[in-house]
């Protein structure tokens, strides 16, 4: 069930890092985010897939003092590729995913890199959930890999 989740609809603190922004394809949500973009996770697990409608999911994990989001996103609840809980976030007018909050990390948001305005300032710097990925996708980079999520 979706609901209206104002809770990520606030001002930020400042976290030293890069600072970007982005915005849902409707422009209904838009977000700052300030910490680095260069540890990007490339998740292939079956959640992230179908949050993302794609083969799989490209994301930040920033803490939620570093981000400052415009607009009220709708949000539902899911099981993560880990077997807990994750808050999947997403734009109300153009259903764009925006953001994630797992249960296993209280205080951190993960951001997708889609949404950025650029999204070149992310970097891969390891790619998780490698037993699920599609056949066809193969992600080019020295990184560490896991088969399934990292301890």
């Amino acid at each position: 069930m979706c609901k209206t989740h104002p809770a990520l609809s606030r001002k930020g603190g400042r976290v030293r890092g890069s600072r970007w922004k982005s915005k849902a394809a409707a422009s209904a949500v838009r977000y700052t985010a300030e910490a680095d973009p260069t540890s990007a996770t490339v998740c292939h697990c079956r959640d992230c897939q179908k949050f993302t409608g794609s083969a799989f999911a490209t994301s930040v994990r920033v803490p939620k003092e570093a981000v400052t989001i415009e607009g009220t996103l709708k949000t539902f609840s899911s099981i993560g590729g880990s077997g807990n809980p994750i808050l999947r976030h997403f734009c109300p007018e153009c259903g764009s995913s925006i953001a994630d909050e797992p249960a296993i990390r209280p205080g951190f948001v993960v951001l997708n890199v889609g949404t950025f305005d650029d999204p070149t300032v992310a970097k891969p710097g390891r790619e998780i959930f490698r037993d699920d990925a599609l056949p066809w996708v193969e992600v080019h980079g020295e990184m560490p890999r896991s088969a399934k999520r990292p301890d």
